[in-house]
């Protein structure tokens, strides 16, 4: 699933893969993650939680920048998922992302996995 023309988003800033591995949702946003373009991951992460998909990973590996809106956006679908009984996992942070969770503390509250392999279960 390709949402890259949700709202105001411009075309091509931000594009989220999405597909279901095993329990899991994997969301694989890739560009810019910003006041203008989380809506694009908004979307995709709350048609899984509404579909009782709980257990979400979110590959960063694509992505290249992270505002406070899109940590927000990622906040938001994490109380959602740990209220029914899932998570949500991220992967592969590039340094400038990481760094945005690490001076804001919200490292601490996602669970981080260095590869899709230790994120993914079975």
């Amino acid at each position: 699933m390709d949402r890259e023309n949700i709202g105001s988003a411009p075309p091509a800033r931000l594009r989220v893969e999405v597909r279901t591995v095993d329990a899991s949702e994997l969301l694989a946003p890739v560009g810019e993650l910003d006041h203008y373009t989380a809506e694009l991951l908004r979307s995709p992460l709350d048609e899984a939680l509404d579909a009782g998909r709980s257990r979400l990973v979110v590959d960063c590996s694509g992505l290249e920048f992270c505002d406070s809106t899109g940590l927000n956006v990622l906040l938001g679908a994490r109380l959602r998922a740990d209220a029914a009984g899932g998570g949500v996992h991220l992967v592969g942070m590039r340094p400038a992302v990481a760094r945005v969770f690490h001076i804001t503390g919200a490292e601490a509250v996602f669970t981080v996995h260095e590869t899709l392999a230790t994120a993914l279960p079975g």
